[in-house]
């Protein structure tokens, strides 16, 4: 990812601002402007009292009038800031998370889950924050170079001597942004190792535990620490070394120039008035070095905003317009080939050639690394294959709307992720809301209607709240599966039930009058007997495609289930 696309990223963010960011310009460009009125009004009041017809009340009025309107001005600078960096991070979090949802499995692989949540959780604010940290950064610079306009109309030597401080400033200054961004990305970067570690030393905290490596775990999660340390040092160094030259540098320029304007009024050239505006406008150029803290808002909103260009550039799952046929769910794979993300000699898939007809049960079986799940990926389009083609109903699933291809394929899993704020809204989890009663008799079907009926709100109970085995979360996800049109997949979703159970289960699947297309990944015997084809998978290739019965006199065939299940 390139640094210009993160450079745009950080356009569209100003942009994502919207209105208050118009607003944050307006109220920011006010209260500088009436920062640079103010001396010129306060010495034209004082020149106004020491004029024999002493009447100062109108430029007093005129002072009190700007004083009041940077007080509001600078109000509203601070809600427009609020709100505009508000809008932008809603938006900007939005498009990330949408697009990270989207994601082709084999690029979500680049970005652990830690990873992710760090740049949801503390990029996205930072690259958020951009439309106000361009606006006061500009803002910033107007009171110095108006000073240096205003300096050089009372005296144009005063202008000359502040020119060679405003000059040395912005050179001392001039690669602060781009090295404060380079070190802070670094910085971003550390802690997003440390995020991932810890959540990956999250999930396993069980084995952890059990394998009694706790503190070996939390060495490896803080082995980063040092790093961070250091690229963080060195943001603070560049902030602490800008600022100082600024400390330093902005008020020998203000004392050159406040010497030259009493040499002026020694000199009769200033009016006591002019000479007063001059020391406020000397005061407000050397504010100049104040800019250093909004430029380091700049380079982390540069900085957060490349973070999240990377994630943005990473390749989604593109979908076609199409809608699916009256069909019954026949299943084709054309010539198709998935390669190891990992490379390597031998692909995952490889050719696999298999029509699996409306409404039937095919089983999926093979040894370990097979391509057994990689198969029932590429069925439903969880991954799109490196070659050939997967049709439902003589239609590409590439073609298809993502509603579409949803509302006809469901999953379940060996494993399955339960996402819901209730139990129920877990299982009826999908495009379209499910009503209570077809949620129950998913439930039913799933055989875990009674399970969900003992919970202490039934299917109302929060899904944090609920205690569930392995097998009745794997249940559960059967039950969201079943809301699928024409194909269901099963991947080795019942693989913590015990016979019993998985036996009810397939038999209520099996004996549904709708006989949408069954395609199941299993390692039991049992399963594949109940199956009306069983594809056999060798070495990422289709070794045997014909039933239980024909293929059970095969010594290697019987090799593949648990003695307990042949």
């Amino acid at each position: 990812m390139s640094v210009v696309e993160g450079d745009r990223l950080l356009v569209r963010s100003v942009r994502h601002g919207g209105p208050w960011a118009a607003g944050l310009a307006v109220a920011a460009l006010t209260a500088a402007v009436a920062d640079l009125l103010l001396p010129a009004a306060l010495g034209a009041a004082v020149d106004a009292v020491l004029a024999p017809d002493a009447r100062p009340g109108r430029w007093l009025a005129v002072a009190v009038g700007l004083v009041a309107l940077i007080a509001a001005a600078e109000i509203s600078t601070d809600l427009a800031a609020g709100m505009s960096g508000a809008r932008a991070t809603a938006r900007l979090r939005h498009t990330l998370a949408g697009h990270v949802l989207a994601l082709d499995p084999r690029a979500a692989r680049r970005f652990p889950p830690g990873d992710l949540v760090s740049r949801l959780a503390g990029q996205v604010p930072e690259a958020g924050g951009a439309a106000a940290a361009v606006v006061l950064a500009g803002a910033a610079v107007v009171p110095p170079l108006g000073s240096l306009v205003a300096l050089a109309l009372i005296d144009p030597w005063l202008g000359a001597t502040f020119v060679g401080g405003l000059a040395v400033l912005v050179a001392l200054m001039r690669t602060y942004v781009t090295d404060a961004a380079e070190a802070t990305t670094r910085y971003q970067r550390t802690q997003s190792d440390i995020a991932a570690r810890l959540t990956e030393a999250l999930a396993g905290a069980r084995t952890i535990g059990a394998a009694g490596t706790v503190e070996r775990e939390i060495a490896r999660v803080l082995r980063p620490l040092p790093d961070l340390g250091r690229h963080g040092g060195r943001t603070w160094d560049m902030l602490g070394t800008a600022a100082a030259r600024g400390a330093v540098v902005a008020p020998l320029a203000q004392l050159a120039v406040v010497a030259v304007a009493g040499l002026a009024l020694t000199a009769g050239r200033l009016t006591p008035g002019a000479l007063l505006a001059a020391l406020q406008y000397a005061t407000l150029g050397a504010g100049l070095g104040g800019v250093v803290g909004v430029l380091g808002r700049i380079a982390r909103a540069r900085a957060g905003s490349g973070r999240i260009a990377e994630v943005l550039a990473a390749p989604a799952h593109r979908h076609g317009d199409a809608g699916l046929p009256p069909g019954d769910g026949r299943l084709e794979l054309r010539a198709v080939t998935v390669r190891h993300p990992a490379g390597g000699d031998r692909p995952v898939l490889d050719g696999i050639d298999l029509e699996v007809p409306g409404g039937a049960t095919v089983a999926v079986v093979g040894r370990s690394g097979a391509g057994k799940s990689t198969l029932a990926a590429v069925a439903g389009r969880l991954l799109d294959p490196d070659e050939g083609d997967v049709r439902l109903d003589g239609v590409p699933l590439r073609r298809l709307r993502p509603e579409a291809l949803r509302r006809a394929v469901g999953y379940a899993f060996a494993r399955p992720v339960l996402v819901g704020d209730t139990v129920g809204a877990a299982i009826g989890l999908g495009p379209d809301r499910r009503t209570p009663e077809l949620v129950r008799a998913d439930a039913r079907a799933a055989r875990v209607d009674t399970v969900v009926e003992r919970l202490p709100a039934g299917y109302d109970t929060p899904l944090r709240e609920a205690p569930l085995s392995g097998g009745e979360a794997q249940r559960l996800g059967v039950a969201r599966a079943l809301r699928a049109e024409r194909l269901l997949v099963l991947d080795d979703a019942t693989s913590s039930l015990d016979t019993v159970t998985e036996h009810e289960v397939y038999q209520a699947l099996l004996g549904t009058r709708d006989r949408r297309t069954r395609l199941v990944v299993t390692h039991r015997a049992g399963t594949a007997a109940r199956a009306d084809l069983v594809v056999w998978l060798d070495r990422g290739r289709v070794r045997a495609c014909a039933p239980h019965d024909v293929l059970r006199p095969d010594p290697e065939y019987r090799a593949l289930f648990p003695a307990a299940g042949r």
